[in-house]
């Protein structure tokens, strides 16, 4: 029995994604979780894995293919046992044969209740080949904005060049406009190798050129004394770990953060399409970025003000494990009101990361040391933690930004309002 393999859904926001590779070829038997297809989005890897054992007939994709939702990835020849129609269809005609109850007038109380509060955001939908939109996307171009010449409004790559060019040329007298790398033969001074940039990272440089060209960026740095925070996690982190979860210090941060953001509700904000609107969120989403071997990707942890430090930690390791080894869920990449990246773990005294838009900031943390305190008499050896916020000045000024990394500091130094 031939039966098909097609892609899941890929979730909302995501039209298409690349075939990265393709671990399976025609004449291969599989087994039920054998990875056959690696699929790139512009944030994350999916891996597709067989759902039933057979041998492969052939593969309808290609590498470097752009694929969308159903789409056939291949046919395969199921295992006899795969084929066999379940049991339970041969009741069937049976169940139909049963009487049918008399029709009832509807009750309006025994409706289901239409969820409350779901934010619901309207798309256009555009009508581009896949290799239009990955143009579009590699030129920064929004492809709602341009108006289409080819049979029924479909948006043609001719049309994406017009768009890009007509903005280049409203652009204002000396603001800089990106232009292509220049073509240099390297190998005239020594032996290079070249390393095709993952669909990730290649998403992730235009998305933090885009960013870094459209919001006015203004960092702010910062330390905390988080010596008794130290103690503290010493001593319960073995609480955290029999439940499965790391009691690092990324999740006390997290906790201050959602404190700060309640505290300061600008920060937990978008601006509207216009720029005319600030839209407060009333919900806590904090992106933490997870270094993976393909880059950078930012899972999301829903309603951090809502979950307590052990849950913080649990569900930390769960995300961070399932991020780099590519099972990541499209949902759960989107949504932040917020993002933390930590180098702490690694080096660093400060930097300055680059602000993830629709949000207004992030939150950059280095690795803490230990410092002479002076206490009035003496000096003492204390563990600082420094830390940065950039933020985008059209919806924060200095003085905010001062005003939430201080209370930031007092939350991890007092640590009594993190539990």
């Amino acid at each position: 029995m031939l039966k098909e393999i097609i892609i899941p859904d890929l979730g909302e926001g995501i039209d298409t994604v690349e075939v990265g590779e393709i671990n399976v070829k025609p004449g291969d038997h599989i087994d039920v979780g054998d990875i056959l297809v690696l699929l790139e989005s512009d944030k994350a890897s999916m891996e597709i894995e067989a759902e039933f054992a057979g041998t492969i007939k052939d593969i309808r994709v290609t590498t470097g293919s752009e694929v969308s939702t159903n789409t056939i990835l291949a046919t395969v020849e199921a295992d006899e046992e795969e084929a066999a129609e379940p049991e339970a269809t041969e009741l069937e005609p049976e169940a139909k044969t049963e009487p049918e109850a008399a029709p009832q007038p509807p009750v309006e109380e025994e409706l289901p209740k239409a969820p409350i509060e779901v934010p619901v955001t309207k798309r256009k939908i555009v009508a581009a080949s896949p290799s239009v939109r990955r143009f579009a996307r590699e030129l920064g171009a929004d492809l709602s904005q341009v108006p289409g010449s080819g049979p029924k409004g479909r948006v043609l790559k001719e049309d994406v060049q017009n768009y890009i060019k007509g903005r280049l040329s409203d652009a204002p007298a000396g603001v800089p406009v990106r232009s292509a790398q220049p073509e240099i033969d390297f190998s005239q001074w020594g032996e290079i190798e070249k390393v095709h940039l993952s669909k990730i990272r290649r998403a992730t440089a235009v998305n933090l050129q885009n960013a870094w060209q459209t919001i006015p960026h203004v960092t702010q740095h910062d330390e905390t004394d988080i010596t008794d925070l130290e103690a503290f996690r010493q001593v319960y982190k073995h609480a955290a770990a029999k439940e499965g979860g790391k009691l690092s210090i990324l999740p006390f941060i997290m906790k201050a953060v959602a404190n700060a953001l309640l505290e300061f509700p600008d920060f937990n904000s978008s601006l509207d399409a216009r720029g005319e609107n600030l839209i407060h969120k009333k919900y806590i989403h904090i992106g933490i970025a997870v270094d993976t071997p393909n880059g950078l990707v930012v899972p999301v942890i829903k309603d951090v003000d809502k979950k307590n430090l052990v849950e913080l930690a649990v569900e930390l390791v769960d995300l961070s494990t399932r991020t780099r080894e590519r099972k990541i869920k499209p949902a759960e990449l989107v949504g932040a009101t917020f993002s933390i990246s930590s180098l702490g773990g690694i080096s660093g005294t400060g930097f300055s990361p680059i602000v993830n838009p629709p949000q207004v900031a992030i939150m950059g943390v280095s690795r803490s040391k230990m410092m002479p305190e002076y206490d009035g008499s003496q000096f003492i050896p204390r563990l600082m933690l420094p830390f940065s916020l950039s933020y985008d000045h059209r919806v924060i000024d200095g003085a905010a930004a001062a005003r939430f990394t201080k209370f930031i500091a007092e939350e991890l130094k007092a640590i009594k309002n993190l539990f």
